[in-house]
């Protein structure tokens, strides 16, 4: 069984799927992360399946219920619990120093996106323009993190390792640092030359250079 069969198993295994819907979803999957939603066609989607176009039509209304059909399991079923629960490693381990932490964020976040750079392609595409899978992903990512994240910076504060400033702002500081580093190195600028180890510690010597306590 394939890496795909595997996903399509563990996502739709309450559902009956035909092996042309299975060839459709594997496709759209793949086209939706290579060039977008709105610039596939379902006649790509079609032709890297292997099945009429009129085949996707009659198990998908539109376009949009096949994305939607596809990416709100990938919310459910893996992304929120495999994020969540993955990420739970770092907030529940302590750490003495606040670089220590964020080294241990960047590599956790940095292997998940590598594990599953096609679906989180996707949801990072589309979540800006279609308002179903932003709550998704408030609902299933955001809200079951960010209170953690406020905590340990709140921690990190009270030691007197990081200025005072409120947590909210912090945190929005800090995350978007470390995921336009995630970002650029796994999606906008994969091909480019990239020291892993070096641009991890100059994002977290970024963010501290800003946050921490001036002596």
């Amino acid at each position: 069984m394939s890496e795909d069969e595997v996903l399509l198993q563990q996502l739709f295994e309450e559902e009956k799927l035909t092996d042309k819907q299975k060839k459709i979803i594997i496709a759209a999957i793949e086209s939706f992360s290579e060039k977008g939603y709105a610039a596939t066609s379902t006649n790509e989607i079609a032709k890297k399946a292997g099945v009429a176009e009129g085949t996707i039509f009659r198990h998908y209304k539109t376009k949009k219920e096949l994305l939607v059909s596809i990416v709100a399991p990938l919310m459910t079923k893996l992304i929120g619990p495999f994020i969540v629960n993955d990420f739970h490693k770092v907030l529940d381990r302590p750490y003495e120093n606040v670089e220590d932490f964020l080294r241990a964020a960047i590599k956790n976040r940095s292997d998940i996106i590598k594990k599953m750079l096609p679906v989180i392609k996707i949801v990072i595409q589309e979540i800006p323009f279609q308002p179903e899978l932003r709550e998704q992903f408030i609902e299933q990512v955001a809200r079951k993190t960010f209170e953690r994240i406020l905590q340990v910076i709140k921690d990190y504060q009270d030691k007197g390792q990081l200025i005072e400033m409120p947590t909210l702002s912090v945190a929005r500081l800090a995350i978007s640092s470390i995921f336009g580093f995630l970002i650029s190195r796994y999606i906008l600028f994969p091909d480019s030359e990239w020291d892993d180890e070096l641009e991890t510690e100059r994002t977290v010597q970024f963010i501290m250079h800003g946050l921490a306590v001036k002596d």
